[in-house]
């Protein structure tokens, strides 16, 4: 029997171990999100830690929950709990029957592997364990109650009409879907209404990793920037958002200068390997090399080591629509 503490992710609070737990990717950033800010109201030297659970290597655990030598709270990240190594199985067990008073250790597991099924069920078998569940929101009736209880949170009303016009306007993006609730809500003190839905996003534009990375790519830096303040303002964490990026900058890289790469070695579509082709005109070994560079400082900062990892990712966005030229 479960002694771990299941919660609504609209719940999600620092524990000395927090569990999200579900294949919700949207969901699982407001648990990140929240637990995080959480923790700076405590102590605004909070020390932050993010890494891959498939990077993981022994020890680390047990060095990174010691005690601060500032004496600050940590958070310890470990993403992607369902490719967790054999090291992390092992330290993780361990680690349950010491855990550090200072810590906080956020575990994100989306639920597609049984990989690590010994340490989750080990987790779930702990007092100390705190586990918000992110389920899929796909289905119309899920969709709903998350638009209402969203407006619901902030004590504000919403009429039928509103909520299945946001549903229809966001009808494949969940993040997007929570940020236009909480514009409506800043921007009107009245009772969101279908009409006030449709003047907003009647005409709405899908927003994605990808357009940014087009529209930087192509040279309109003032577009892709309009476009990251959006998708950022929709919710989505900074992390995923240099993966993304990282993933068109590294096609390229792979693609310049080698006439001979096919489409199977950058595993993509032909039609995409003439684009990726297409894009790099103008492009030199140096703005390639710092733009390399760039994403690398982009990824620490989405991780913790900067205080403002916004200010670093519009940066790093810049830098590509001028094809790395500083």
């Amino acid at each position: 029997m479960s002694k771990a503490k299941v919660v609504d992710w609209r719940k999600a609070a620092p524990a000395p171990i927090v569990l999200a737990f579900g294949p919700e990717d949207y969901l699982v950033s407001r648990v990140v999100r929240s637990v995080r800010e959480q923790l700076r109201i405590r102590d605004l030297d909070l020390e932050i830690t993010d890494l891959e659970a498939s990077d993981y290597s022994g020890g680390q655990l047990m060095d990174l929950s010691g005690p601060s030598l500032f004496s600050s709270l940590r958070l310890v990240i470990i993403r992607g709990m369902e490719r967790c190594s054999d090291d992390l199985i092992t330290d993780g067990i361990e680690y349950l029957q010491s855990i550090s008073p200072e810590t906080t250790l956020l575990l994100l597991h989306n639920g597609s592997s049984v990989r690590g099924k010994k340490l989750l069920d080990a987790l779930r078998l702990d007092a100390n364990v705190t586990e918000v569940q992110c389920a899929k929101i796909s289905k119309e009736v899920e969709r709903t109650a998350f638009v209402n209880a969203e407006f619901a949170a902030e004590t504000r009303q919403v009429t039928p009409g509103a909520v299945r016009a946001l549903q229809d306007a966001f009808v494949d993006d969940l993040a997007e879907l929570a940020a236009a609730c909480q514009q409506l809500m800043q921007d009107s003190s009245a009772v969101i209404t279908e009409d006030l839905v449709d003047s907003y996003y009647g005409g709405r534009v899908e927003t994605s990793v990808f357009k940014v990375a087009d529209a930087a790519i192509s040279g309109q830096s003032a577009k892709a920037l309009a476009l990251l303040r959006h998708l950022l303002t929709s919710g989505a964490d900074p992390v995923p958002i240099v993966a993304g990026l990282s993933t068109t900058i590294r096609r390229m890289a792979k693609a310049y200068g080698n006439r001979s790469i096919t489409a199977g070695d950058l595993g993509v579509q032909p039609w995409l390997l003439e684009q990726i082709r297409r894009s790099l005109n103008g492009w030199s070994d140096e703005g390639m090399a710092r733009t390399i560079n760039s994403l690398v400082e982009a990824d620490s900062a989405a991780k913790g080591s900067h205080r403002d990892p916004v200010y670093v990712l519009e940066q790093l966005v810049l830098l590509i629509s001028k094809k790395g030229m500083a």
